[in-house]
């Protein structure tokens, strides 16, 4: 059912309730538009709070009339009449700012607004794998400041596919070998690198030298000389980077983050955290050491570490691990399975496990008295609470790097610095190292 008949019905049964979610419905679209006519951040808010207000006075009036006019659209003209009024009397507008009259596309299709589009930071993805494919491209159609402009890629097959799917200028098209050229396109703002680990800090640090913001993908290199060179480089090059840190920006990790900090139930004792999949393909550079770094504590344990250290806010002290290796022939020269313990100086102690040969995927807590989780936690497909005494009941985006990508390019656009900076990967490296030491020597 159309979703604005449900809101309708919902309004006659409950109206505080269909308040709420008329909110929920239009404030992408009224941030949008506001921050084309409003330059501070109070006078936007300002404004979504007005403009909200009017439309729920007029909401009763599309109720009884029934007018033959979808309720979204009916609801963002009633937006964009109201802007233009306030507009036209006094409002504190950019520099330079025309009006213009908005037509039917600006109420079906805000996101298609030429003013809107020319202000995002075009985005090229270095390298096409599947997470570019199924997460990264979809995610940044859904972005409110970061344009797809651009591919790198090493196979030229794939071209033609990506650039009709995603409406891609050829001159926005690179190779591995081209790449530097980069820095000649204007339109594009920001590299995002998403090769294998071996490779990261090699085209981070190109991409900086031709003048582009980067993010980098987890883990940011494979050892920490290579991320303070990636560091170096873009502090050198002016230019900002940020580690692919997607759950820095999710609500239930978020949640979970509140809890341990603030201690809202007492000092976390002990956490558990692992993540795991079945994904032992002898194909695969992930299971090739000189390209993945040393296994699954490098691809997927940087996650168990940080989902660790980011809720109790603290830095370990010590760490111990075990190493296993079942199928020998497999894995020669890096760990099927590890596990690992960390121990902080509030006296939490977690532990973790991460495999190439077994599905897990959980993070949870313990203050002693009270339980919290998520399970699964680190997919990019959804995090979802535990049944547990206390339950995270928070929201899963459909894309979790959208807030990803937009919070980087705000940092460029204010010049501030990330979240997820350099320095981050740089903690999850030293402390994946120090495991990796632990358990290649039996020693904490």
């Amino acid at each position: 059912m159309d979703p604005s008949i449900l809101l309708l019905e919902q309004c006659r049964k409950d109206e505080r309730k269909a308040h709420y979610d008329l909110y929920q419905m239009c404030f992408p679209f009224l941030v949008s538009v506001c921050r084309r006519y409003y330059v501070n951040v109070d006078d936007v808010q300002s404004a979504i709070n007005y403009i909200f207000l009017k439309m729920v006075r007029n909401m009763g009036s599309y109720l009884k009339k029934n007018e033959n006019v979808p309720f979204e659209l009916w609801a963002r003209r009633i937006a964009i009449n109201h802007i233009i009024d306030e507009f036209r009397k006094n409002a504190k507008h950019r520099e330079n700012l025309e009006y213009r009259d908005l037509g039917e596309e600006d109420y079906l299709h805000p996101s298609s607004d030429p003013l809107n589009e020319k202000e995002k930071l075009g985005v090229a993805l270095v390298g096409l794998g599947n997470y570019s494919n199924v997460q990264l491209a979809p995610a940044l159609l859904e972005t409110e400041h970061c344009a797809f402009r651009g591919i790198v890629t090493g196979s030229p097959e794939k071209v033609p596919i990506w650039c009709e799917k995603y409406k891609i200028p050829k001159q926005n098209v690179y190779n591995y070998q081209n790449f530097d050229a980069i820095r000649d396109n204007p339109d594009i703002d920001i590299v995002y690198v998403v090769l294998p680990n071996s490779m990261h800090a090699e085209f981070t640090i190109r991409a900086a030298k031709a003048g582009k913001h980067v993010i980098c993908e987890k883990p940011m290199a494979i050892n920490v000389t290579e991320c303070e060179q990636m560091i170096k480089a873009c502090k050198t090059a002016n230019v900002l980077l940020s580690v692919g840190y997607r759950l820095y920006f999710e609500p239930h990790h978020l949640e979970m983050r509140r809890l341990g900090m603030e201690k809202v139930h007492g000092a976390i004792r002990m956490m558990e955290s692992s993540l795991g999949y079945n994904m032992a393909d002898p194909k695969s550079w992930r299971l090739n050491k000189a390209l993945g770094g040393g296994g699954a504590i490098m691809d997927l344990g940087v996650y168990c570490v940080q989902g660790v250290r980011r809720t109790l806010g603290e830095l370990p002290t010590e760490v111990t691990a075990q190493g296993f290796k079942v199928n020998k022939d497999l894995f020669k020269d890096i760990y099927e399975m590890m596990m690992f313990q960390m121990a902080f100086p509030s006296g939490a102690i977690s532990n973790s496990t991460t495999t190439y040969t077994s599905f897990t995927d959980r993070m949870y807590a313990t203050t002693g008295t009270e339980r919290f989780g998520l399970q699964p936690s680190f997919t990019g497909g959804g995090a979802k609470t535990m049944d547990l005494s206390v339950k995270i009941n928070v929201d899963a985006p459909k894309y979790q790097q959208v807030k990803q990508m937009d919070a980087f390019a705000l940092n460029i656009k204010n010049k501030t610095q990330p979240i997820a900076s350099g320095e981050e990967g740089l903690v999850d490296i030293k402390i994946i190292e120090a495991i990796k030491q632990a358990a290649d020597t039996n020693r904490t």
